[in-house]
């Protein structure tokens, strides 16, 4: 323990940053340059001759690391007899941001630049061991900066021996003693999960993790990039950080361009909130009064609280997704994916696209409800099934909404276009239709 104003060579100690079982961390003031650093001076009892050759050999590994997203070490020699490890000093961590509420934005800039530094590593063939948000530095601009290459071998040769890591963000065969480039794509995608979902999912992981259905919000193609990040098979994983990155800028132009969509509508609403208001409940209750009962219409949106159905994929009164149902079901059971409700004798989700979900029973189960058959199987629908329950083929039928013929001019589905701003079914705007006079849309 070194105290404040305490003198160790050309630094002179300001403050202790944090403490591990490896080694503590200080801010300090290099005398000769006339800057802060940060100095990491691992506990005397993990500095051994063997321990610090391991080392020296690490540190000229790392130092060829020349990224703008890696922290270069500046010093790691023996000072007044201890080892220490010099840094440039970062504004804090990525864990303690994460104790206050951070952007989508800030969060997918952040992964890319983890990524980018880890896949740079990799190229090199230098593997981190331990990807955390302890060990990701932030600098101005949102700069991020990966530190403790190295560090966490030699921490694993002194204090454990066996597998590295972090408890909570290690790879399976990390613990078992076998890391590799897939284990360092692991922590990553926990990392970019915690971002957005605001959880680590805990050992051993169960499917969907928790915390998924925020991360389909961002977009669900990136919720299918961390389900195959988070594999806790590495062999099925992205085989390092570089695969990742390509994968990972593909799929941003698609995930930012949501976010900006999703961002447009809750500006125009904002905007005209108030003057719509009064207008709108005036809509809401009519709509109630005409559909209430043939679409039951029992929930609310959670953004707006407009009333909307289990079956509606999008509020018509504010636009928002809702890939997942959050209310009271009115079947039996209910879909693992999108948590609407099933009927326990189907084999697919009527709702969304996925894998087998029954059935839950061998017995076939009537239901006054069937006013359909598919037309590839001939097993009996309900109104707005997206999807055949039993044969799990694309329904083509076009849903009419009960008392009126107006139609979305996106889908063909039946609109209330009196009362809806969004197509409750495929999400369009139904502005369109109005300005038609509620002429049939399709």
């Amino acid at each position: 323990m070194f105290r404040a104003r305490q003198k160790l060579g050309k630094y002179t100690i300001v403050r202790r940053l944090a403490s591990g079982g490896f080694a503590d961390v200080y801010v300090a003031r290099d005398t000769v340059e006339g800057i802060r650093v940060a100095l990491k001076i691992p506990r005397p009892e993990h500095v051994t001759p063997q321990s610090l050759e391991f080392f020296r050999r690490e540190v000229q590994t790392t130092a060829a690391l020349d990224h703008p997203n890696i922290v270069t070490i500046k010093t790691a020699e023996m000072v007044d007899g201890h080892f220490v490890i010099a840094h440039p000093l970062a504004l804090g961590t990525l864990a303690g941001r994460l104790e206050h509420r951070i952007s989508r934005e800030f969060a997918l800039r952040v992964f890319e630049q983890l990524v980018d530094a880890l896949a740079y590593a990799h190229a090199k063939r230098v593997i981190h061991c331990d990807v955390k948000p302890e060990n990701i530095l932030l600098f101005e601009g949102d700069r991020i900066r990966l530190a403790d290459f190295g560090i966490a071998k030699m921490a694993a040769r002194t204090m454990s021996g066996g597998g590295t890591g972090t408890v909570g963000f290690i790879a399976p065969e990390q613990a078992m003693g076998k890391p590799s480039p897939a284990s360092d794509v692991f922590a990553a995608g926990l990392v970019l999960w915690r971002m957005l979902a605001g959880v680590v999912p805990e050992w051993p992981f169960r499917r969907p993790l928790p915390g998924r259905e925020r991360v389909e919000a961002v977009h669900p193609d990136l919720a299918a990039l961390l389900d195959k990040a988070l594999d806790v098979d590495s062999q099925r994983r992205h085989r390092d950080a570089g695969q990742l990155l390509g994968a990972y800028r593909r799929l941003l132009p698609r995930v930012r361009a949501k976010s900006t969509r999703a961002k447009n509508r809750r500006k125009a609403g904002a905007a005209s909130s108030k003057e719509k208001s009064a207008w709108r409940r005036v809509r809401e209750r009519d709509f109630k009064k005409q559909f209430g009962k043939a679409l039951e219409v029992k929930h609310a949106c959670k953004r707006c609280d407009g009333p909307v159905s289990e079956t509606m994929h999008t509020c018509p009164w504010c636009g928002a997704e809702r890939a997942r149902h959050d209310g009271a079901v009115t079947l039996p059971a209910r879909c693992p994916r999108c948590r609407r409700g099933v009927k326990l004798d189907w084999t697919y989700c009527p709702t969304c696209w996925g894998a087998a979900i029954g059935p839950l029973s061998e017995r076939h189960y009537s239901d006054v409800r069937y006013i359909a058959r598919c037309t590839s199987c001939r097993g009996e629908l309900m109104a707005f099934q997206r999807y055949c329950p039993w044969c799990h083929v694309k329904v083509k039928r076009a849903w009419p909404l009960p008392t009126t013929s107006k139609r979305c001019k996106g889908c063909g589905w039946g609109i209330a276009s009196d009362s809806w701003e969004w197509c409750a079914w495929c999400g369009k705007t139904c502005s369109a239709s109005r300005r038609a006079g509620g002429r049939d849309g399709r």
